[in-house]
This record gives structure tokens, sequence and C-alpha cells, in this order.
């Protein structure tokens, strides 16, 4: 398989590069083993977790430790992990879909999975030992053993290399001794297995070490009493304070200074992960709104009738659909990448998914900070349609409300993630892994020159559309690229300028995704199939140009002035330009009249 034949782009080249439907993966695409374990995760979600809902909103950490063991029973912990230490070898799409699917019934459960099977889990997965993976990863793997992540301090956020946390060589050089405190600790009320980053020395990085925790031999490991929080209530978020903790030398993980390359991968990995697991909260929170507004009579008729309730689910439903088409996207190419570089033979299995997941860095962040944001606002609208019943904790709305929150801060907030899809590109141009400069050149030229005034042929399908995601790509380039031109090296100390650029890049990423997804439906059943997810590609570019006219104007005004600026606003003008723009209203009544029909998210 070449990346010719496949056409497999690299990490950010969306932006420089078209992207054929046919090359894209989309949930339309899962094969039947796919489906099989889709019905398999939903099944138990609805048995075990949804079913008790109520429950994990009491605090009860027992049910959550014991929804984890079920799970591992049934080999849901167990997806990503190679079959050689007890796991099912599946790829990276197999692994976001039971992520996406046993995420979306309560913040708690969808959490405490999360931190077990990614952080707690990978990092040993990929950087481990022969020794060390034998010994723990099968463990962990089948549920009988979890684990937990202890990177974040009191110091130490977003800044995750400046801990405090020490690790103390022993005399005779057979063990460390770890002192410190970690906060914020997923997992950490019923953990066997701690991976915790400490500075060796002065090193100007810190270290990894996997340390097992036993409550009855604590080995100077203490707990903090369970964090009260406004959302997952049901997970376990403890401080975690180390005492001349000893762990054998044998426990480092990978090598010395190394840990916080390890945590950056992990967070990657981590991002995306996170946004497939802010999907199925959606399809649920939209199906719980639809269902009461089919039946709330207000006027004498379900207030489902009403248009101002319509435009809500439609946009609910257009915003869950996009950032589905691209989470899979994403993962897909992920999971070729990881193919190529195992096939070329150069790397081993933990190198090819490290550099795998690593070279779409980018998308990892984008998809994070969308989907993220898309969750949040679904769950807010969801309780507006329920009114004050939303507000009760009679209904399942306020509880996603609350957990919706901390998917915008953890694994990096989305400021941090924002600043980094925008650093990441840079840094990639500049490594000629991104050509960025030679189209940003012709831009510039095409500024110049005299536009046409001719207008396209655009009868086809999407015609307009795709040329308006190329034009967007220009203006990106347009304004990042005179951006980056002013200040150079100190461009991120601009954060208002990078937070700008994110959102055109971000929005650019899910309507190009939006697009592919409903162009290849279309193509494989016929328009008339797919007028649904064509009236919500066609919604959710609408809206992103209005995010980049405003994103592009502010950047433009504040950082250009005289001719360059006027150039510049006239070239926002033209590559956002719409020759025959929807109607609006239209998309929304074609999207809400099938939600309302199906009673449910039905996409």
């Amino acid at each position: 398989m070449s990346e010719t034949s496949k056409n497999i782009l690299r990490g950010g080249q969306f932006l420089v590069k078209e992207t054929n439907c046919e090359d894209v993966f989309t949930p339309e695409d899962f094969n039947e083993d796919q489906m099989m374990m889709k019905e398999a995760v939903t099944e138990f979600v609805d048995r075990e977790i949804w079913a008790k809902k109520e429950q994990f909103e009491k605090k009860d950490y027992a049910l959550t430790e014991s929804c984890m063991r079920k799970a591992g029973e049934l080999g849901f912990l167990s997806v990503s992990v190679p079959e050689a230490y007890g796991g099912m070898g599946m790829g990276f799409v197999d692994t976001m879909l039971v992520c996406d699917f046993i995420s979306g019934a309560t913040g708690s459960f969808s959490t405490a999975f999360g931190a077990h099977t990614g952080i707690g889990t990978m990092p040993i997965t990929l950087y481990g030992t022969e020794e060390q993976k034998q010994k723990y990863v099968p463990r962990l793997a089948s549920g009988e053993w979890f684990g937990s992540y202890c990177l974040t301090e009191p110091s130490a956020g977003s800044d995750a290399n400046s801990g405090k946390t020490k690790a103390v060589l022993s005399d005779d050089g057979t063990s460390y001794k770890i002192t410190g405190q970690k906060m914020w600790i997923s997992n950490a009320g019923f953990c066997n297995l701690m991976i915790v980053f400490a500075r060796i020395e002065d090193d100007k990085y810190i270290t990894g070490f996997i340390v097992e925790y036993d409550p009855d031999n604590p080995n100077g490991i203490t707990l903090g009493e369970e964090e009260h929080k406004l959302g997952i209530r049901a997970s376990s978020t403890r401080q975690v304070f180390f005492n001349d903790t000893v762990v054998p030398i044998e426990n480092m993980l990978s090598t010395r200074g190394n840990g916080f390359k390890i945590a950056m991968n992990a967070l990657n990995v981590g991002r995306i992960k996170l946004a497939a697991a802010c999907l199925d909260a959606q399809r649920r929170v939209i199906s719980e709104s639809v269902k009461y507004a089919n039946e709330r009579i207000q006027f004498n008729k379900p207030i489902s009738s009403f248009g101002a309730i319509q435009q809500k689910l439609a946009e609910m439903a257009t915003n869950c659909w996009v950032g589905e088409a691209a989470c899979y996207r994403a993962a897909k190419n992920i999971e070729e990448r990881i193919e190529l570089r195992k096939d070329n033979g150069k790397d081993s299995l933990q190198e090819a998914e490290l550099k795998g997941v690593e070279e779409y860095a980018i998308e990892c962040s984008i998809l994070k900070v969308a989907v993220s944001e898309f969750i949040q606002n679904c769950s807010d609208e969801g309780i507006q349609i329920f009114g004050g019943m939303g507000f009760s904790e009679d209904t399942p709305i306020e509880s996603a409300w609350r957990d919706a929150r901390i998917s915008r801060i953890y694994e990096g907030t989305n400021e941090i993630n924002r600043m980094l899809c925008i650093g990441m590109l840079i840094k990639k141009a500049m490594r000629g892994h991104v050509d960025v400069l030679t189209p940003a050149m012709a831009v510039k030229e095409e500024l110049m020159g005299i536009p046409s005034f001719e207008t396209p042929d655009y009868s086809e399908l999407f015609s307009e559309e795709k040329n308006i995601i190329k034009n967007l790509k220009k203006l990106f380039l347009m304004v990042s690229g005179a951006a980056l031109q002013k200040y150079g090296e100190q461009i991120e100390e601009q954060q208002q300028l990078m937070l700008a650029a994110s959102d055109i890049l971000i929005q650019i990423y899910l309507a190009e995704s939006a697009i592919l997804r409903a162009e290849k439906m279309a193509k494989a059943k016929g328009e008339d199939h797919a007028k649904e997810a064509i009236a919500m590609a066609k919604l959710y570019l609408f809206h992103a140009i209005d995010v980049i006219e405003t994103a592009g104007k502010h950047s433009i005004i504040s950082f250009s002035t005289g001719d360059e600026q006027r150039v510049m606003l006239m070239g926002l003008k033209r590559y956002i330009k719409y020759v025959n723009m929807p109607n609006i209203i239209e998309l929304r009544q074609v999207i809400a009249n099938k939600v309302i029909q199906e009673n449910k998210y039905c996409f």
C-alpha cells in the first residue's frame, strides 16, 4: 500500500490539498464486525449504565468500579491492546467506535473508561519494556487491575513539565523514592497501578514511572478525599500524595527525561478519543429532547411542531453528524498511517502507533475543541427544550450539561488546544511536512490580480460548496501568512490572533468533513436518499462561513493598516462569497422533520 494509491494525506495537509470523498471513511462505512461491536457496546450501556443513571448522579463510586469490571469481562477494555498482551488488537477506528458508544450515558463512566484504557494503559503498551508489558498490560486489559495517570500538580496544569514531584535514586541504585503531590487523578479511588511523572535531580524534562498501589501496603502513598465536582460525580477523583514511595528502577517507563514526550503523545490520543466520547452523549441528548418535544403539548399541539424548537433540533443534529464525520475521517487517517508505517517495516508496532497518532496531532486538537463544544451546546439546548423540567434532576438533561463541562478542560483546555493546532501547523510547515509557503504566495499573487467576474457552473452537487472550501483555505493562508510575516517567531505570543486563526482552521476541517460525508452518501445511494445529509452539510458550511468571516475580520484589522488591510479585507469578501446562498430555514426543516418523524437521532 503506497501513499499515492491510497492518497493518504499527512497531518495538516487537508489545508493545502484537495480530498476526494472516496478517500474518506465515514460511519456509513462501518463493516459488519464494527456494527456488531457497536450493538454489543450499546446493549451493555443501556442495560448497565443508562438504566442506573440516577445512581451515578448520587456519587456511587462502587457502581462505576463494578461497571468497569463488567466492561473488562466483555473485552471492552482490551480493544486497542495487542493480542500478545491479552487484548483484541483491533484497529484505531474500532477503538474510536467503542470509545464513542460506551461513553454517552454518563460522564462518570466515560471518564473512568477513558482514563483506564487511554492514559492508564496506553503509556505501557507504547513505551514499556517487554517485561513491563507482560507483567501489567494483561491485568489492565481484563479489568483485573485498573490504571490511573498522575501528571497534574497544583503548580503544573497546562504547563505539564513544570511539576515539582521528585524521584531520588537510592544509594544502592536499585530503586527510586518518589515524593510529591498530584491532583485531579481520575480512578485514584480504585486503581491498582499509577503512571507517575516525576523529575530526577535537575533534569530539564520529567520522567515516567509505573507505580503499583495496594491500599493494604500503601508504600508511602496517601489518597485525598473524593473531590466534589460539578459533573462526572461518580468518577473517582482524588489527590495522591507520595512520601518516599519506593519504585524499582526497572519500573521506569521508557528512558530518563522522556516523560514529557510520553505525556504529550498520550494527550494526542486522549484528545481524539475525548472527541469520540462526546458523540453518543449528543445522540442521547437529541433523542431525549425530541421525544419530550413530541410528547409535550402546548397551545393544543406538540412543541416539536414549533419552528423555534425545530431550529434547535436541526442545529443539534447537524453538529453531532458533522462531529461524527470529522472524527471517523481522522481516525481512519491515523489507522492507515499506522498500517503504512508497519508495512514499510521501519517501525515496531508500538513505534508505528506512536508516529501514526503524532502525525495527526493537529486534527486531534481540532476535534477535541470542536466536539467538546458541540456537546456543551447540545446539552444546553436540550435543557431549553425541556424548559423547567430540564433544570430538574428528574430528567437526564441537567446531568448531561454538567458532565459536558469538563470536556472543554481536560486533555488540555480548549484554549491550549486552539493555540496548539496553529503552533503545530507552523512547525510542520518549517519542517517541510506541509507546504504552506507555496500556496500562500499564490494567494498573495491572486489578491493583486484582477478577479474573474464570470459565474462558474455550479450545477453539480456541492460544486459551489467545494469551491468555497478552497477559498476558505486561501483565506486562512492569507490571514495567517500575513500575521506570521509580521510577527515571525513571536507569533505564539499573539494569543488572540492564534485563537482566531484556529477558529478558521477548525471550521474548514469540520465543514469539509461534512461535505465529503454527504457527497459520498449521495454518490452511493442517490441524492434523495442523502437529502438530510446534504442539508446538514450545507447548513454547517453556512455557519462556518460566519465564524470564519468574523475571525478573519478581527485578525486583519488587528495587525494590519493602510493598503495591506484594504487588500486583505477585499480578499476576505471575495473568499467568503456565496453565489447560490441556501435557504437556511428550509434546510433546518428537512433535518428537523426527519428527527421528529423518527423520534430520535437517526443519522
